[in-house]
């Protein structure tokens, strides 16, 4: 496969900065088809961003054989559908996060994958952005020393800018997103935990709403033991007043801390008293260096940036988290 000719299902909000323009940037990589249910929105999009074609069904973009590699980026509810079905057309996929409804689901799509042979990648895309990869780089240098834990709070007030916009909140619809907030912003933060330490051992959660009227849980809180014995403690509350808001994810060595907010552009060093605060410039498109990744790896010059196998550890973990 020399040149990615890919084919978005699903161009919708998400893929208008944060990822669909990317795709006609990167060397050997090229956006030829769009869909979207709404004929007229998928038009929209194809001629605003010089796609040369745009479909209303799934099954006609993936069989277009021009396409040889699929983008899903629907709400979670399709992407078990889709991605079986580009997979069994023979054409290998990027899906977004998180990678389905659940666990179960998950679990049917790696296995349609091993099953055809055909290449799968779930787009934890923090996997490849500078500011996490710098983050990494100090755990591996033990610029900290040895990791002892982590604990990590994301705390919103119901409506949450941190979210991207779209016409309907289907975030807060179980049957489309699986859950609420948490099912959306999760998944990155769980993702950099297994990315940084390893397999997770043991997790176990609590969920529970506070806005009783709410169809999702909007408290979350979690644990995982992960190998070397290295401990993870995580709060997720979509209920708090503004004046509450956080995100922060400490790390904690026998030397120092590191400190960072997931949606953020920082890292503060603390090591022997002194600190660091390492800055990185705001990406134009958040998934580009992800793409870049899958791109090789669909070419057959890099390894899987992000498996399903890996992905599906997350969906397992965000599961165990909300079973209650």
């Amino acid at each position: 496969m020399n040149e990615i000719k890919w084919g978005i299902i699903g161009c919708g909000d998400v893929t208008e900065v944060k990822s669909g323009p990317a795709f006609n940037k990167i060397a050997n990589s090229k956006l030829v088809a769009v869909m979207r249910r709404d004929a007229a929105k998928a038009e929209d999009y194809a001629k605003r961003h010089g796609v040369p074609k745009w479909y209303s069904n799934a099954a006609d973009l993936i069989n277009d054989p021009e396409v040889n590699a699929i983008y899903i980026a629907t709400p979670p509810l399709q992407h078990e559908e889709y991605t079986i079905a580009a997979l069994s057309a023979g054409k290998p996929v990027y899906v977004e996060k998180p990678m389905a409804l659940d666990g179960a689901a998950a679990l049917r799509m790696a296995e349609a994958a091993k099953n055809t042979g055909v290449k799968l990648v779930v787009a934890h895309y923090r996997r490849a952005q500078p500011l996490f990869l710098k983050i990494k780089s100090l755990l591996e240098e033990k610029a900290i020393g040895d990791v002892r834990f982590v604990t990590l709070k994301m705390l919103q007030p119901a409506a949450s800018n941190v979210i991207a916009n779209s016409e309907e909140n289907w975030r807060i619809n179980p049957a489309i997103s699986g859950g609420g907030l948490f099912h959306d912003l999760a998944p990155h933060q769980l993702d950099l935990m297994l990315y940084y330490f390893g397999k997770a051992l043991k997790f176990q959660g609590i969920a529970s709403k506070k806005d009783h009227a709410s169809p999702v849980d909007d408290l979350v809180t979690g644990q995982i033991l992960f190998e070397k014995g290295i401990t993870f403690s995580g709060t997720w509350c979509f209920a708090v007043p503004k004046n509450e808001t956080a995100d922060c994810c400490e790390i904690i060595g026998s030397k120092g801390k590191i400190s960072f907010a997931v949606f953020g552009q920082s890292i503060k060093l603390d090591v022997d008293g002194a600190t660091e605060t390492i800055d990185f410039e705001p990406l134009q498109h958040v998934e580009q260096p992800m793409i870049e990744k899958v791109v090789a790896y669909f070419r057959g010059e890099d390894t899987n940036p992000c498996s399903a196998e890996v992905a599906l550890e997350t969906m397992k973990i965000m599961d165990s988290f909300t079973a209650s």
